[in-house]
């Protein structure tokens, strides 16, 4: 058995290959309904940030210091392809791209090994560097306003750091929740001046001491009862009037407490952001999906979560300011619908051109038995189904059905033959076998490249390419197994019957006979002599179209930089070039036939004259007429592709807008706040 006769094979042996494509259809089935559902693929970006603090620094500080000596260290990691950075007062942020191809985990580490090699070198009192990796669709899909009239602004912001975010965190897909507005808890120690002048002691040397003995640390280990038990040494006060009996170390062996030295409270830090929600200050929250997970699925789990937290906390209310998951949602269903219209149409079609109900039912269960199982092999290659799937699933939707067609039209060809449909079968696969297997691997052959195309687009593209090869490989396994299989114990022989008899076909075919008709151009040869076997004129001709050809590109080439200053599209440009270069060409020829005859001898002009008239009758094809009408096709498609306009993504009709405000430096927050309302209120009318 080869693959030219296994559909003889399967009709002789139907158990084993419907037994395969169940397991096939139940495998497809399982993965579809366990298939994560994103926007867009997830996309592995070669880049890194590192993100220095160091509070109350100003920004020549923070670039001399800093900026310029991580830029310095990472520039020697190799595979770098580019280094910003970005400098605020107290913070540089520097970020790294390395070429594409490049690991990114491989890159990530490189960068974080260089920061702690230098970190000696940067000032003492910066926050600890912080390395972290790009990931591109690291976006929120959930923005939460949390609003209450039974809180206060820090008891708010507590909840949802310590409840909020814990619950959350803990579901599947949720990778970060990060809060936006409201304040910090912290605890703040307030120094006197007089006190610590009267005591002999700086504030620095409170803080040092503070720092070495307000923590935790490891004690070692001891036997307790006869067991073996770690030992810490607990340090760290537990609430602030604990840490305001701290004894601190004054010159001179004496000791004090720090509430003599200063106030010691439970407070809340500065409030440097402000989350306003129909004018109304909120506390806002967003949330994030972890990589490799769904976003629906997430936002989902999410928001059944904050139901819960609801009914347990009636004095917090949720509401959403906006959310990404809902295009998500309304992309994935416009494109199943999508598949199931474009899966319908062609049946329709079928059945119009066979009008055999039979053969159209055949037809189309070759659909959902190519595409199910694709998901299977999709989900075995961690493809989600995002917009390049989808889209991919609503291109091959009429592809699916193709070989099943040439399948089932020979087949019934044969019936109409007079065969039985047992026998059509065998006979009409096995005649059509490799004429399926070209289709499909010319369809592969198109696609399969552009699986594996490298770059951040080829991230993009690798789940569009693989989801049209395995859907049209799978269309192939059907068309060649299960088609001819279910046709030869469905289909219903009538006798012999004519086949394609209907009047658009005799239309399409007097079209299709005129296209291939040589008989005027054939009889104009008849009656013309053929030019002489002078393998010299030969050569001169040649010499003459070789210089007709080259007065062709030459006024093209001309056109071309005439129109170079033009403000018109390339294309629009190039085909005109063509179409001047042409005509220049073509007079050219005239003005060249009428020097032969002039000034050439006697015999070459007869010859010349002979092949320009055969050269005039074979015009006369209309094969020739046929292929100009492709190449003005051709020239047409090109024009238009030029008039295109190109971006790395269509165009989103998103539902909300977004107004990004930027004041003067030194501006206030309630300047801030003051203006944002204004904009607001402009925004609301």
């Amino acid at each position: 058995m080869n693959f030219r006769n296994i559909s003889s094979w399967c009709i002789q042996n139907p158990v084993g290959p419907i037994v395969l494509f169940v397991g096939l259809m139940l495998a497809g089935l399982i993965s579809f309904a366990r298939m994560q559902v994103n926007n867009a693929p997830d996309i592995d970006f070669p880049a890194a940030i590192v993100s220095v603090s160091q509070p109350g620094a100003a920004p020549g500080e923070m670039e001399t210091q800093v900026t310029q000596r991580v830029e310095s260290a990472v520039r020697g990691i190799t595979g770098v392809e580019e280094i910003s950075s970005t400098i605020r007062e107290g913070n540089s942020t520097t970020f790294v791209q390395f070429e594409l191809g490049t690991p990114t985990d491989r890159a990530v580490n490189d960068v974080r090994n260089v920061v702690a090699q230098i970190r000696s070198n940067l000032p003492d009192g910066i926050l600890e560097p912080q390395v972290q990796r790009v990931d591109a669709e690291d976006e929120p899909f959930s923005y939460v306003g949390a609003q209450t009239t039974d809180m206060t602004l820090e008891q708010l912001s507590w909840y949802i750091d310590n409840t909020i975010a814990k619950r959350l965190l803990g579901l599947p897909g949720v990778a970060a929740v990060s809060r936006v507005g409201g304040v910090d808890r912290n605890v703040r120690v307030i120094l006197d001046p007089a006190a610590l002048q009267a005591q002999g002691i700086t504030a620095a040397q409170v803080n040092q001491q503070l720092r070495q003995s307000n923590m935790n640390g490891a004690g070692g280990r001891a036997e307790l009862a006869g067991s073996e038990q770690s030992v810490r040494v607990l340090g760290n006060a537990p609430d602030a009037y604990q840490l305001s009996q701290t004894q601190i170390s004054l010159p001179g062996g004496r000791f004090v407490k720090l509430a003599d030295l200063g106030e010691v409270k439970d407070s809340n830090s500065e409030q440097r952001s402000i989350a306003k929600m129909n004018g109304r200050q909120v506390v806002t929250f967003m949330v994030q999906r972890a990589k490799g997970s769904s976003e629906v699925t997430a936002y989902d789990a999410a928001w059944t979560e904050l139901k819960k937290l609801e009914k347990e906390n009636p004095k917090v209310q949720f509401s959403e300011v906006f959310n990404t998951v809902d295009y998500t949602k309304a992309q994935y269903h416009s494109a199943m619908e999508g598949l199931v219209e474009g899966a319908v149409l062609a049946v329709l079609v079928v059945l119009i051109f066979l009008r055999d109900i039979r053969a159209t039912a055949i037809s189309a269960i070759s659909i959902p038995l190519s595409a199910i199982p694709a998901f299977w092999f999709m989900s075995m290659m961690g493809i989600t189904m995002n917009f390049m799937s989808t889209m991919a699933l609503g291109l091959v939707a009429g592809v699916l059905v193709d070989d099943a067609i040439v399948e089932i039209e020979n087949i019934v060809r044969h019936m109409r033959m007079g065969k039985s449909a047992y026998q059509a079968s065998l006979d009409a696969a096995d005649e059509i076998g490799l004429a399926v297997l070209a289709t499909t691997m010319a369809i592969v052959a198109v696609f399969f490249p552009v699986a594996l195309m490298p770059g951040i687009a080829g991230q993009y593209f690798k789940a569009f390419g693989f989801t049209v090869v395995l859907s049209v490989m799978m269309s192939l396994f059907v068309a060649r197994m299960i088609t001819p299989l279910i046709a030869a114990y469905f289909l219903r022989s009538h006798g012999v019957q004519p086949h394609a008899n209907w009047k658009w076909m005799d239309l399409y075919l007097k079209v299709l006979n005129w296209s291939l008709d040589t008989t005027k151009a054939h009889a104009l040869l008849a009656r013309l002599p053929k030019p002489a076997r002078r393998y010299g004129y030969y050569a001169i001709g040649a010499l003459l179209v070789l210089l007709i050809v080259g007065v062709f590109f030459a006024g093209t080439g001309a056109m071309m930089m005439l129109l170079g200053k033009v403000p018109w599209n390339g294309a629009i440009k190039f085909v005109l070039a063509l179409f001047v270069g042409g005509v220049i060409a073509y007079g050219f020829a005239k003005l060249v036939g009428l020097l032969v005859r002039i000034f050439g001898s006697a015999g070459f002009a007869e010859w010349q004259s002979a092949a320009a008239a055969r050269w005039n009758a074979r015009m006369q094809d209309h094969r020739l007429v046929m292929v100009g009408a492709g190449v003005v096709i051709l020239l047409l498609s090109v024009i238009l592709f030029g008039t295109l306009s190109m971006s790395f993504f269509p165009p989103q009709n998103s539902d909300y807008s977004r107004v990004n405000i930027t004041l003067p430096p030194g501006s206030t927050l309630k300047q801030t706040e003051a203006a944002t309302d204004c904009v607001a209120a402009i925004v609301s009318k």
